[in-house]
């Protein structure tokens, strides 16, 4: 009988085993999943920037050159 607590606390010993590693891989993983998940946000907010700056630059731009392209059109008095 003294067998019988061994191999108890030897399948004991390979379960936990086995379970620590099965957590250390997720916890890795979720580790690994903010650390994608913000260098996202970090590229989207850069991208964002990038944007909203052109879109200012092509606004400051467009706005000039719209009142410069047309020529006031000549009124035409109303014919009776």
């Amino acid at each position: 009988m003294s067998k019988l607590p061994s191999r108890v606390s030897a399948a004991r010993r390979n379960a936990e085993a086995l379970l620590s590693k099965t957590q250390k891989r997720e916890s890795d993983f979720k580790i690994e999943q903010e650390r994608e998940h913000e260098a996202m946000m970090l590229k989207t907010a850069r991208l964002r920037e990038l944007r909203l700056a052109k879109e200012a630059e092509d606004k400051k731009d467009a706005v000039p050159a719209l009142r410069a392209a047309r020529p006031p059109k000549p009124r035409r008095s109303k014919q009776t």
